[in-house]
């Protein structure tokens, strides 16, 4: 496993990873099967900093490799993960903020 340096957060003092791991392939595609397991080798590799969008279409296969790699023991807890999704232009309205944060949240940690 890598040892990535980290900073520590001054809300938490958790220390988050300096470098992250982005989950985005152009063209945007939900070839869930390639990106599931580019991030549970990324996982293996020692990343905990992932980077991922609605628009990628990488949060459902990013939290299936997560959902995999609690499985597997290859992580204790999802506490051990940072996540940076990104709020897309078009959901930046009052009204949809919400349901779309609902929406990450619901494919990255409940799965």
């Amino acid at each position: 496993m890598v040892t990535i340096p980290g900073a520590p957060l001054t809300s938490t003092g958790n220390i988050i990873p300096l470098v992250g791991f982005g989950t985005a392939e152009f063209p945007f595609s939900s070839s869930n099967e390639a990106s599931r397991e580019s991030a549970l080798h990324a996982i293996k590799l020692g990343y905990r900093h992932f980077d991922t969008a609605a628009l990628y279409q990488s949060e459902q296969p990013l939290g299936e490799a997560i959902a995999e790699a609690l499985r597997l023991g290859l992580i204790k807890s999802r506490d051990e993960l940072f996540i940076t999704s990104k709020l897309w232009i078009v959901n930046a309205h009052r009204h949809l903020v919400l349901p779309d944060l609902q929406n990450t949240l619901k494919l990255v940690y409940t799965l």
